[in-house]
């Protein structure tokens, strides 16, 4: 049976731990030896932490990377998504990682023979920067259950809240959820961030995605980041101990104060410390014998 990470609603709970653990145990020095296993990164959207981050798990891991170019490639000639995956599969590719703007693009890629590495689809899941950000949460209070989270922002268009609230919500947290009308969705309900901010345990910030709004931003950046943004005012009501965490990247003075970013509360950047940890341990699930 091929392990194939498509979304975490897949995984049940002990499995999710699973992975956890193990890239906890990478971040503390463990190592694991896949020579001679190659890897391709086909990525139809522009990424930094995600794309590099597998490729530098893939490299601790001892595998050696194909790095797919769109710009470059036959898909320019008209060659489907599927044609160019099975490409990829002839070539004897032990291992698939995906990244496209397609919303479940995998549903077409199911007679695959190799593992398939979903990094992000559409606006729908992003299973592996949720397994950092749980990694992330699970390092600083070793447990989930009755922990607070506001995620804060665009959710109506960001794949990483989807994956994190159903994620969360099935590990026992108590997940509130805060955005302008214009990025809400009929399914959640809806708090106010003042209301809420003392009581976190983690404020996750989400960036304003642009490139999936059919029209503007309502708001102007300075009015989004007075309603809607972690400032430096904000920063300070925290309750003690709260964390602030970013799927990245973020826009400075919009969703996050520029001071913020790299305050004592920030763990953003250790969540992409952990991207790399995080992705070992899923590549490892996929291609261990």
């Amino acid at each position: 049976m091929l392990k194939n990470l498509l979304t975490l609603d897949d995984l049940s709970i002990d499995e999710l731990m699973t992975i956890i653990r193990r890239a906890d145990e990478f971040a503390n020095g463990t190592q694991v030896d896949f020579v001679g296993k190659v890897v391709a990164n086909l990525f139809f959207e522009p990424s930094t932490r995600t794309q590099y981050s597998f490729e530098m798990a893939q490299k601790k891991l001892g595998m050696q990377t194909i790095t797919f170019n769109e710009s470059t490639s036959s898909t320019s000639k008209g060659e489907t998504l599927y044609d160019t995956v099975k490409c990829f599969e002839a070539f004897g590719i032990d291992a698939l990682v995906i990244r496209h703007p397609e919303s479940n693009y995998f549903d077409q890629l199911a007679n695959l023979k190799i593992p398939l590495l979903n990094a992000g689809d559409g606006s729908g899941n992003h299973p592996s920067q949720s397994l950092l950000d749980l990694l992330t949460i699970w390092q600083e209070y070793g447990r989930f259950d009755g922990l607070k989270i506001a995620i804060v922002g665009d959710v109506a268009n960001s794949r990483v809240a989807h994956t994190n609230i159903a994620v969360m919500r099935r590990l026992g947290m108590d997940v509130s959820l805060v955005a302008p009308p214009q990025f809400q969705e009929d399914d959640y309900e809806w708090r106010d961030l003042d209301d809420v901010l003392t009581e976190m345990d983690i404020i996750m910030l989400l960036r304003v995605q642009h490139e999936r709004h059919n029209v503007g931003m309502t708001l102007t950046k300075e009015e989004y980041h007075e309603q809607f943004g972690l400032s430096v005012q904000r920063e300070k009501l925290m309750k003690d101990g709260a964390i602030i965490m970013h799927p990245a990247p973020f826009n400075r003075g919009v969703e996050i104060a520029d001071e913020v970013v790299e305050c004592e509360r920030s763990r953003i950047f250790k969540q992409m410390k952990n991207g790399v940890y995080a992705r070992m341990a899923i590549m490892e699930r996929s291609l261990e014998k």
